[in-house]
């Protein structure tokens, strides 16, 4: 797989958090490159490609990288959604520069991880400023999808100001995918168990998009510039952007244009059915300190009824016609698409949707979707009437049981009704996608989950996690089993009730210690047994740094010493009674 080099991303790419420059200032950057030199905005255009790697570790160390936050508006209602954090860079000397010239000296130098930190860090904090629900969203380069530990960060920088985490927007380039697609997979399903939102930038740049989409947890798609910006006058581009959208719409996703420049653009952007803009004709790029003038915008877009945007997106073509438009973007493509007459018979198919069938497009035409796959379709028929009762069905996961050597299947099955010009239903437009390894891939991980609580529910011993500030945040059922105390009563200091009255004092100076001083904990106490009797048990624990040495956490476990401490005494007897034999 060959990937362009890092100058040829610097000219082509749209510029944003730890990947490129944004899409707004991206033909300026590329005019500035090539004349040599120019200011703009308070931006000095001339110099971005002379940073060197020395010059982006001291802007580190002057803490000089900051966000900038572009607004994402609803189209029909101009309101602001929410924000994509782009990087700058506050240079002494060069005023703000952007990330063309930095990012790819970070990356090479292998301080893309702490410039992407001291980013998120002030993003958050400055996003304190969003009403709900405004989200936050951030773009992910190729590099950082190699960091296993990125949903950890992530999660760490919100919750230091409580950000929270169904309010992430993590937006991930195709490019990045065909790098790292193994890692993507795993980073993905860890941030959407935090609860962060997955969109897939520049979509329709692309063959693989939609491999994408089947292989990842996505909640948005947004729909790359090169085809908003010639939407007006290129019929092409108008078609890829429609299909795109309703792509979107067939399996409830989200839909982002990018590059948004003139109300035509978005007038033609909201007539297609997208939902949201992004671009310079809602605001361009403000430090945190123009932040709440932002948030409060608002610029619908508004419909002209004689518009020659009316002219040009046809709401009468046949919709076999429209979906015609789709099988030339993707035929091939592995997500199944077809076209239904209300008589639920097969109009269009594509490739891949005959295939899930298990028979060629040829014999899918002008027969019922009972007759091809009798199987399933006693699941499909309530979701098929009400497309044709006028609702959208929005992935619906339909599992197809293991039949002649076939193993079972599972997919993810969204109808969208087509109506004419008399908002009559005249079909149904349908988006399959395979999801079987990705629920075969959960599985195994609650399958792994379940192993491993089993493993800690029966360990003798007693695994236990502190904060910062030296509260329980989990203590391990095996706890629970020995003291009777519920998990919840034991969070904070609540443990502490379960010890020995003349150990508790002792107990809580040793923790305090170790929180003042940093070294490790190790005490031993006696705890109340459900039955009654005291047992004494070691607690050693260690705390977790980090990247600037600070304590975030304390692990640890508990032993049962009980049967240690009974040896010990009964030598401790013997030896007194040694002493007193007569000679």
């Amino acid at each position: 797989m060959h990937f362009p080099s890092r100058s040829m991303q610097l000219a082509e790419e749209p510029e944003r958090l730890l990947a490129a420059y944004d899409c707004a200032d991206r033909d300026r950057f590329d005019k500035g490159a090539r004349t040599g030199g120019y200011f703009f905005g308070g931006v000095r255009r001339g110099s971005l490609m002379h940073m060197n790697a020395e010059q982006v570790r001291a802007g580190l160390r002057n803490n000089e990288f900051v966000p900038f936050f572009q607004p994402v508006v609803v189209l029909h209602s101009g309101e602001v959604a929410g924000m994509e954090v782009l990087a700058r860079w506050q240079h002494g000397s060069l005023g703000v520069v952007l990330p063309g010239a930095f990012v790819g000296v970070a990356e090479q130098a292998g301080v893309i991880g702490e410039l992407t930190g001291m980013l998120m860090q002030k993003a958050f904090r400055a996003a304190t400023l969003l009403p709900e629900p405004q989200w936050l969203a951030f773009n992910v380069s190729p590099y950082m999808l190699h960091d296993l530990t990125l949903p950890e960060r992530i999660l760490e920088a919100a919750t230091a100001v409580a950000f929270p985490l169904d309010r992430v927007v993590i937006e991930i380039t195709e490019s990045a995918l065909l790098e790292n697609l193994q890692h993507a997979q795993a980073i993905s399903m860890e941030l959407k168990t935090h609860g962060c939102r997955l969109a897939l930038d520049d979509f329709g740049t692309g063959y693989s998009s939609l491999l994408h989409l089947q292989s990842l947890p996505f909640d948005g798609l947004k729909v790359d510039r090169s085809f908003v910006g010639s939407m007006t006058e290129n019929r092409e581009s108008r078609k890829i952007v429609s299909a795109v959208v309703g792509l979107g719409q067939s399996l409830g996703l989200t839909t982002v244009a990018e590059g948004v420049e003139t109300g035509e653009q978005a007038e033609m952007l909201l007539l297609l059915g997208c939902e949201m803009g992004q671009g310079w004709l809602f605001g361009k790029p403000v430090p945190a300190e123009r932040l709440s003038d932002a948030i409060t915008m608002r610029a619908p877009v508004r419909l002209r009824p004689n518009s020659s945007v009316w002219r040009d997106i046809s709401y009468n073509s046949p919709p076999g016609q429209r979906l015609s438009h789709l099988q030339a973007l993707y035929d091939g493509a592995p997500v199944g698409l077809a076209f239904l007459s209300p008589e639920l018979r097969y109009i269009s198919i594509n490739q891949q949707l005959a295939a899930m069938n298990g028979a060629p497009v040829h014999s899918h035409l002008g027969r019922l979707v009972s007759e091809m796959i009798p199987g399933v379709y006693p699941q499909l028929e309530i979701h098929l009437q009400r497309a044709l009762g006028g609702a959208p069905v929005h992935a619906v996961e339909i599992t197809r049981e293991a039949d002649d050597g076939r193993p079972e299947e599972t997919f993810l099955v969204s109808y969208l009704p087509a109506f004419d010009e008399a908002n009559e239903v005249v079909g149904i437009s349908v988006a399959i996608v395979d999801v079987t390894t990705r629920r075969r891939t959960e599985a195994a991980l609650r399958e792994s989950e379940d192993h491993y609580r089993h493993m800690v529910e029966l360990s003798p011993q007693i695994p236990w996690v502190l904060d910062e500030h030296g509260m329980a945040t989990m203590i391990s059922p095996r706890w629970q089993q020995i003291t009777g105390m519920s998990e919840e009563d034991s969070r904070g200091r609540g443990f502490i009730r379960g010890l020995h009255p003349d150990d508790q004092e002792r107990v809580t100076e040793s923790i305090e210690h170790s929180l003042r001083t940093g070294e490790p904990i190790d005490v031993e106490c006696r705890v109340r047994a459900a039955s009654g009797e005291w047992r004494w048990i070691r607690s050693r624990g260690a705390p977790r740094h980090d990247k600037d040495g600070k304590i975030i956490r304390w692990y640890g476990s508990a032993d049962d010493v009980e049967t240690q401490k009974q040896l010990e005494e009964e030598l401790r007897r013997r030896a007194g009674e040694d002493r007193f034999l007569p000679i």
